[in-house]
């Protein structure tokens, strides 16, 4: 059969009736302008309203010679390299839903398409949470699996992917497959986790589940420095609390400690001055641990943090505003930098150093995973020659700089990954699951 990307008006417009009869009038389109993977338009939209459709929708574009590329909220559609073609955007909004579990069992089986602030609604009813709080606003259970995604909870329940039970997902050719129940299921079903699509097609994931706790205290206190911010977390990780969050927020404007000025550090110390943005030439960041667990037990642990923390460190029962967000911005570039927690204060001073100035840094800093952004504004061989100096600095201390995402001008001129140590085990499972490229071709490392 001749393929569609081949034919005129009256082939494109025969897959898209296909696509209605096998979604429904209202969930098959022709695409628009919003319908773009990192700036590839795509062709057709479809949105299966099960498993079985969706398995008929890639069986259509296997026999038409089509690419597939899975979309869920669309959130971090942009992250990653842009696929090489885009013929079927494959919404996964209605593969949505909570699967009924028995009580007691402590997992919950959720289909893709759910948005994960839903699933939390739920199961907040009966006193539970699934221990995650991805950044990104909106963003369903598939996506985040898709793109590996975690928030300040990861520090102590790792990341959606860790806590997985089973998987079920659409193979390339359609075949539905379900992963899991024991270790080498479990490694099959991690293994589509941060694919972007590009492995299969996420159906659903059966996650552990497990009792809200009953008090959550944020302990909060000013950094000026990474060096700081670096004997700050090796005591608090000395004192065994068992915090379920270390999270770091470095606005750009950080600098040195300020010194002399008693009357603005007292000024800043003012009740009046809580929740405002800090003013002058340096500025100041935050060091925050999220304590959770019973009520006696985190105003134990609260007491313990805050006399370890000294006496400019303070307690809420509320997270900061920029909790569980990233430090970027649409149109920057955006980078997530992993490294040995002993060796996040250097990999922060060889961004500065690199930039020329103090960038806005945030994440997981009891792990070593902070994002960074870099001005949209900035060219692509700026960014380049700072990719390249941080890299050679995290090289040496088993590290890794990535490009989440970046204009397209720097997006085709950088390296958006840097080395991978397991590409040949990455390209065995292309070959394994998607021998012809059809999902999302390009999105992966070494253009797989």
């Amino acid at each position: 059969m001749v393929p569609a990307s081949s034919t005129g008006a009256a082939g494109v417009l025969d897959i898209a009736r296909r696509l209605t009869e096998i979604c429904g009038p209202r969930f098959a389109r022709l695409a628009g302008p919003a319908d773009e993977v990192a700036g590839h338009a795509a062709r057709w939209v479809a949105v299966p309203g099960g498993p079985h459709a969706a398995a008929q929708v890639l069986r259509l574009a296997a026999r038409h010679d089509l690419t597939v590329v899975p979309r869920g909220a669309g959130t971090k559609i942009d992250w990653g390299a842009p696929p090489d073609r885009v013929d079927i955007m494959l919404d996964t909004g209605r593969l949505a839903g909570i699967g009924h579990q028995p009580p007691g069992r402590g997992t919950a089986e959720v289909g893709a398409g759910t948005p994960l602030r839903a699933v939390q609604a739920t199961l907040e009813r009966t006193g539970q949470r699934l221990a995650l709080d991805a950044p990104s606003p909106g963003a369903t259970l598939g996506g985040v699996l898709a793109a590996d995604e975690a928030g300040p909870l990861r520090h102590r329940h790792g990341t959606a992917c860790d806590q997985l039970v089973g998987l079920r997902y659409l193979a390339a050719d359609g075949e539905l497959t379900e992963a899991g129940g024991g270790a080498a299921g479990l490694a099959q079903a991690r293994l589509l986790c941060g694919s972007e699509g590009a492995l299969g097609v996420l159906v659903s994931a059966t996650l552990r589940v497990q009792a809200a706790p009953a008090a959550r205290v944020w302990v909060t206190r000013p950094v000026w420095t990474p060096l700081e911010v670096h004997d700050l977390i090796r005591a608090v990780l000395a004192a065994r609390l068992d915090p379920a969050a270390i999270e770091l927020d470095l606005p750009a404007g950080t600098g040195s400690r300020p010194r002399g000025d008693r009357r603005a550090a007292s000024m800043a110390l003012h009740p009046s001055m809580a929740g405002r943005a800090p003013t002058g030439r340096a500025g100041t960041g935050s060091l925050v641990v999220l304590l959770e667990g019973g009520p006696s037990d985190v105003a134990e642990r609260t007491d313990r943090l805050v006399s370890l923390l000294g006496s400019r460190s303070t307690v809420a029962r509320s997270a900061p505003p920029w909790w569980r967000s990233y430090p970027f911005a649409p149109g920057d570039t955006a980078l997530r930098l992993e490294v040995p927690i002993t060796d996040l204060h250097a990999a922060v001073y060889a961004l500065r150093d690199a930039a020329g100035e103090p960038l806005p840094v945030r994440g997981s800093a009891g792990l070593g995973v902070v994002h960074a952004a870099l001005p949209g504004t900035m060219s692509p061989d700026r960014v380049t020659s700072i990719l390249a100096a941080v890299r050679g600095v995290l090289l040496a201390r088993q590290g890794r700089c990535v490009v989440l995402a970046a204009p397209p001008a720097v997006r085709r001129a950088v390296d958006l990954w840097g080395d991978l140590a397991d590409l040949a085990r990455l390209r065995a499972a292309k070959q394994h699951l998607d021998p012809t490229h059809r999902l999302a071709p390009g999105r992966l490392p070494g253009g797989l």
